[in-house]
C-alpha cells in the first residue's frame, strides 16, 4: 500500500511538471518502489513495537 501511495505520488508529479513521456513516468514509479521498501520496513517496525506494548 505504501508503494502504490508513493509511486502514484511520484507519478502525479512527474506529470504535473510537464514530464510526459514514459521515460519520466517509468522513472518516477521506480524511485517510488525503491524508497517504500525502507518506509515499508520502518512502519511495520512501529506497528511492530506498539504492538508488543
Amino acid at each position: 500500500m505504501i508503494g502504490t501511495t508513493l509511486m502514484g505520488i511520484l507519478v502525479t508529479v512527474a506529470l504535473s511538471m510537464g514530464y510526459d513521456t514514459a521515460r519520466p513516468i517509468i522513472i518516477a514509479v521506480v524511485a517510488g518502489f525503491v524508497i517504500a521498501i525502507p518506509v515499508s520496513w520502518l512502519v511495520a517496525r512501529k506497528i511492530t513495537h506498539l504492538v508488543k506494548n
